[in-house]
């Protein structure tokens, strides 16, 4: 399987990237340091207030403007065998009209998405007669359309969050608190493959009805249902993200009722999945279950969120969102259902559209692990 940062993969993103912004009618795409960045050239830059950006131009090479005194880690980076023209500027300089002196006749450009603000605005000074737009709609069309190479590695970041799933059931007990637990699991994730801990939520109990709670010093008591949802970034640089569902003890019968529903959504929004069906579709088929169970009102977020570089990204399976879906397309699959001040639950797996249908990256049971109390 081949590397999606060797030379050969990021020339061909950097050429595809230069067809799609011409074709956008752009005189060059401006990214700063970030997912962007690194998609397109594999130079993971530190985020700081000297300028460094890379200037994919429609009409010409792409540059890489860098601090000098970051040029010896731009040249380290997988960018340093792509042969790009590297342009250093030194403390005195001003990067920006550097940047602006690489498009002497441009009129439009567009910024990448995740820009500081401070660099936004320098560059429309530099620039005073460039229309800005954004990055976002070029990128996006390249970035949701995984390789095989990128999909290889999300596979792995899968199977590597799994195994810590694998292990949940030992720290999870009454007495502890969430925030323990959470500890436990940050560890265990690093130990499993990860580089970075992207978060940790351990919602027991009422705090399982907050989708995006994290931990806090709540003990988890006997009967509680708990929310684990966890996920990291492996040394390739693609995300993990995957939610089950434990109960310490026997949980409260209202939660096994909807629990069973929250199976059922799920496996038919996963089901749906294959070429030419729209994300609304996918978001429609396990809300349909849902809401036929009387439990509609309380299933409060989109299905699913594209997954790549970033733990969010396009495509996002949601109403209205009409995108078909292709081969390539990386997103979870996690409706959940929320009783406010009771409990709450929410299973979640990644999956990858296949030329013929689907393959989930994660397989865990999406059966409720119920521990000893």
């Amino acid at each position: 399987m081949s590397d999606p940062w060797e030379p050969a993969a990021l020339r061909t993103r950097l050429e595809k990237t230069t067809k799609l912004a011409d074709d956008a009618g752009l005189d060059a795409l401006l990214v700063t340091p970030g997912p962007d960045l690194r998609y397109l050239c594999g130079y993971e830059a530190l985020p700081l207030e000297r300028l460094t950006c890379l200037v994919v131009r429609t009409q010409g090479d792409p540059v890489l403007v860098v601090p000098r005194l970051e040029a010896p880690a731009a040249a380290a980076s997988p960018a340093g065998a792509l042969g790009l023209d590297v342009l250093t500027w030194d403390e005195t300089a001003d990067p920006y009209d550097l940047v602006a002196s690489l498009l002497p006749d441009g009129r439009r450009v567009a910024v990448d998405n995740h820009m500081w603000a401070e660099k936004v605005l320098n560059l429309r000074a530099a620039m005073p007669g460039m229309e800005q737009r954004l990055a976002g709609d070029v990128l996006r069309e390249l970035r949701m359309r995984k390789s095989p190479a990128e999909i290889q590695a999300l596979r792995e970041a899968g199977a590597a969050i799994d195994r810590v799933h694998d292990q949940v059931a030992q720290w999870l007990r009454p007495g502890r608190t969430e925030r323990e637990v959470g500890a436990d699991i940050a560890e265990a994730i690093r130990a499993e493959g990860h580089a970075e801990v992207d978060f940790v939520i351990v919602g027991s109990g009422p705090n399982g009805a907050s989708p995006h709670h994290e931990v806090s010093n709540r003990v988890i008591e006997p009967g509680d249902p708990v929310v684990v949802d966890i996920g990291g970034t492996t040394p390739a640089g693609y995300c993990s993200d995957s939610t089950r569902m434990y109960a310490v003890g026997d949980p409260p019968a209202d939660f096994l009722a909807y629990y069973d529903v929250l199976q059922r959504a799920q496996a038919a929004a996963v089901h749906h999945v294959r070429p030419g069906v729209t994300c609304a579709s996918v978001d429609a088929a396990a809300r349909q279950v849902i809401t036929d169970a009387g439990y509609g009102d309380r299933f409060i977020h989109r299905t699913g969120h594209g997954i790549g570089l970033e733990t969010h990204e396009d495509p996002y399976i949601v109403t209205g969102n009409d995108l078909p879906l292709e081969p390539g397309m990386a997103f979870s699959v996690e409706p959940g259902i929320y009783q406010p001040d009771r409990h709450g639950a929410r299973i979640e797996d990644i999956v990858v559209c296949t030329p013929d249908g689907v393959e989930p990256l994660n397989t865990t049971t999406h059966d409720l692990v119920i521990l000893p109390a």
